[in-house]
């Protein structure tokens, strides 16, 4: 290493949730792209997307944080590399506090070296809402209508969801509402009131709402399944099973199934796990995201179709890398000077 390659300046910035939150919501549309342009990159090989990482409390098997990190080897000119590093704590609810936050990581693809934090619960909030409503355009057969959107669970990845739906120019012709905490249906319902254009009902259940919806959205923090009712799913709707583990393996094996990537979904007890243990392969999973954005071949409506969308890290580097270059240009992204301490080389020591 030679002594001018040493001092090379090696900025580290910061970006704020305030700042994260301002730029996801100037360009709604500029997230989905970053989303639908990076599962085109996963499909054509030209991603690393490690398994998630999960770190777990003795005692405490609700709670976990994870790790995601993933590459981009060619996205909007350049690679992209970094890791999410993301906590779930149920619990967070009963503080009055966000069950999730997160920090994204972004890593100089040549050297490395970290070059920015970014505030990552509204990064992945943002991501999962695009995929959801990315997948929705595509299975819905590229028509911006619902006639009755049903969502089941209203915190803050529905929330974003429908902000997604209603700022990309979607026709929601009449809302369905259910959360076990009835209070935040109705804060919702409130929310949205003025840009749905037709009724919005609040249920007493989930398979209730579900029977009222042509489109359902499941953004609830179900451990396992608790939808068994058959029935409920026999008006063929198209579910956006955005938290992975509400269906019973019997409905997952009677519908269409569509996930991100397979080896991701199929594998910490998903809904889709679950039914490949039961039946003892995966035969039952014939489409997956980036492969209808490539191309490819979309499922039959007769059918219930279900979208479970694992949540993959190139999603997160993607779209953090996006916002974090309008931070830059902006002049919004925080330096920390001297955030890397490194001394002089001795030229003259050995090599280790």
């Amino acid at each position: 290493m030679s002594t001018n390659a040493a001092r090379v300046h090696r900025a580290f910035h910061v970006v704020t949730g305030e700042t994260v939150h301002g730029f996801v919501f100037d360009d709604v549309e500029a997230i989905l792209d970053a989303v639908e342009t990076a599962y085109v990159a996963h499909h054509a090989g030209l991603t690393v997307n490690p398994d998630s990482h999960f770190l777990r409390f003795p005692m405490r098997p609700h709670d976990r944080v994870m790790a995601l990190p993933a590459y981009i080897e060619s996205f909007r000119g350049g690679s992209v590399a970094g890791i999410k590093w993301i906590s779930s704590f149920p619990g967070n609810i009963d503080r009055g506090m966000p069950r999730a936050s997160a920090v994204l990581i972004l890593n100089d693809a040549a050297t490395g070296y970290p070059i920015a934090c970014l505030e990552g619960s509204v990064v992945s909030a943002a991501r999962t809402a695009a995929s959801a409503v990315v997948g929705a355009f595509q299975l819905n057969r590229f028509r911006k209508q619902i006639d009755a959107l049903a969502v089941i669970g209203a915190g803050p990845i529905a929330r974003y969801i429908l902000e997604f739906f209603v700022r990309t120019g979607w026709r929601i012709n009449e809302l369905n509402l259910h959360d076990i905490r009835k209070e935040k249906a109705e804060a919702l319902r409130e929310r949205f009131k003025a840009v749905v254009h037709g009724p919005i009902k609040l249920h007493e259940s989930p398979v209730e709402t579900m029977r009222s919806g042509t489109v359902i959205v499941f953004a609830t923090t179900a451990a396992s399944p608790h939808i068994f009712d058959q029935r409920s799913v026999e008006h063929n709707p198209l579910i956006l099973h955005i938290s992975l583990r509400d269906l019973s393996p019997e409905i997952i094996l009677a519908s269409e199934n569509v996930v991100d990537d397979i080896e991701h979904c199929l594998k910490a007890d998903t809904s889709a796990h679950l039914a490949e243990k039961q039946v003892g392969h995966r035969n039952f999973v014939r489409f997956t995201l980036p492969s209808i954005l490539s191309g490819g071949r979309i499922p039959d409506a007769r059918r219930p179709i279900v979208f479970s969308p694992f949540g993959m890290g190139i999603l997160d580097v993607a779209v953090g890398s996006m916002l974090y270059q309008r931070a830059l240009l902006s002049r919004k992204a925080v330096e920390i000077p001297q955030f890397f301490f490194e001394e002089e080389p001795d030229l003259n020591a050995a090599r280790l």
